[in-house]
């Protein structure tokens, strides 16, 4: 009788168990299952592990913002299901060419090209893997399209930096009314900033200023071709310029002694060394550069067919010292800059 109650027992309690394991092993799937279609779920319905590789030109706060903003939107809508391979070209074109290069060796999903010398080595590396850009003034010039239609043809997306120029040259005149001379100030290995100097040279004209350019080809000559451009010029106008952003404090040591305003292309170089600028977000261009990236990965979006996206949101903005110091009245329609 003892035996046969023990034995009952013993099958009770196994059911009971087999039960309780049953039980968790639901309640676990249902916890990690995401919701069909629920594109604030992070993961990937078949738990896919992607790779990106990131190509960034150089350090400075534009760049880096917009690095920034790629990495969170793909994060926001892969969690762990996307790996960075995150990599810094110093300011050198070879870099990118070398970078570039091991991405394709290493046969990464999506290259992230962060300015236009990484896009062009990334093109080069490969006709295959999908790239998405951010940070480029014009892609078309980037790419060497001649009939550019708004989206690539090739394996190229992405997200421009470019605030409109036109508006750009309005605001030269608008905070320095008396200027008749601008001295345009770029990089001349920056085929970007050529295709800027020229476009507002023609808006400038139209406002009866006459444009001048200044071009250096490395930070080794840019104190010396600013010193020229100041000597020469009532007001200095900088491009999205990679190689001005790295060296702004340079351009800043030159032109505050010498009282020379400068408008700048964003505002990580109107903090540096300028009086204003006409800013967009570079973290928000980069992450939408990131949602693009997530349409390409995840849902088999063509590069190829995608519109190269803009900034829409832009803002006048000025700091507020370098104008006190200049005597430059600016109109209540500009936010001031804040510096820490």
């Amino acid at each position: 009788m003892k035996n046969t109650l023990k034995k009952i027992i013993c099958v009770v309690m196994a059911l009971f168990m087999m039960t309780v394991v049953f039980a968790s092993c639901g309640e676990t799937g249902t916890e990690t299952t995401a919701p069909a279609g629920d594109e604030t779920t992070a993961g990937t319905a078949d738990g896919t592990v992607y790779t990106v590789g990131i190509c960034q030109l150089v350090q400075h706060d534009a760049l880096d913002a917009a690095t920034e903003g790629f990495k969170k939107a793909l994060t926001d809508k892969l969690g762990e299901n996307v790996k960075f391979d995150e990599q810094n070209a110093s300011n050198e074109a070879t870099n990118c060419t070398t970078i570039c290069g091991k991405f394709v060796s290493d046969k990464v999903d999506l290259i992230m090209a962060n300015a236009s010398p990484a896009l062009t080595a990334a093109a080069t590396a490969t006709a295959d893997i999908p790239i998405v850009a951010t940070s480029i003034t014009d892609f078309a010039t980037a790419l060497d399209i001649a009939d550019w239609t708004g989206a690539s043809g090739i394996n190229v997306t992405g997200t421009a930096d470019l605030a409109p120029l036109d508006q750009q040259a309005q605001m030269i005149k608008e905070l320095c009314p008396d200027a008749k001379t601008v001295g345009i100030l770029y990089c001349s290995a920056e085929a970007n900033s050529k295709y800027q100097s020229d476009v507002i040279t023609g808006y400038l004209k139209d406002l009866g200023l006459e444009a001048k350019e200044y071009t250096f080809t490395d930070s080794n000559d840019i104190a010396s071709v600013t010193t020229t451009a100041a000597e020469e010029c009532d007001v200095l106008f900088a491009p999205t310029d990679n190689t001005v952003a790295n060296n702004a404090e340079a351009i800043a040591n030159v032109l505050e002694p010498a009282g020379v305003p400068l408008v700048a292309g964003e505002s990580g170089i109107c903090k540096g060394c300028g009086i204003a600028t006409l800013s967009i977000s570079y973290y928000d261009i980069g992450y939408k550069a990131g949602e693009m990236a997530y349409e390409i990965l995840v849902n088999d979006a063509d590069p190829a067919t995608m519109k190269v996206e803009y900034a829409t949101d832009l803002t006048k903005m000025y700091m507020a010292d370098r104008c006190t110091a200049l005597n430059i009245t600016v109109p209540d329609t500009y936010e001031a800059i804040v510096t820490e």
